[in-house]
């Protein structure tokens, strides 16, 4: 029997998350940080981040680890808990009523 090469990364075209979380997330944090006026690069220098990376993750094309949202939780001056409950209000909000069986 013939060993087959292994080959590292993921095949074309497919993603490491969820779109739908990351972009509720990424709502929630763009709402809280326009909420108290501070500008995307600040918000990112505070979580020590790169501003690019912090536009990643407000449009949802990122979703960042649990370290990432602790620091931009305490960047924001609010709990990680805090932005979990509002991204899942946002995730229920645009889930359609579900039928009884």
């Amino acid at each position: 029997m013939q060993k087959r090469s292994i080959q590292r990364g993921r095949p074309a075209g497919t993603t490491t998350y969820e779109a739908e979380p990351a972009i509720a997330f990424g709502a929630v944090v763009r709402e809280e940080r326009t909420d108290q006026g501070i500008a995307q690069e600040t918000l990112a220098h505070l979580a020590g981040i790169e501003r690019s990376h912090m536009g990643k993750i407000e449009r949802g094309e990122h979703i960042p680890t649990l370290p990432l949202i602790l620091k931009i939780a305490r960047a924001l001056k609010c709990s990680s808990a805090h932005l979990m409950a509002a991204m899942e209000a946002k995730l229920a909000e645009s889930d359609p009523p579900k039928r009884g069986n």
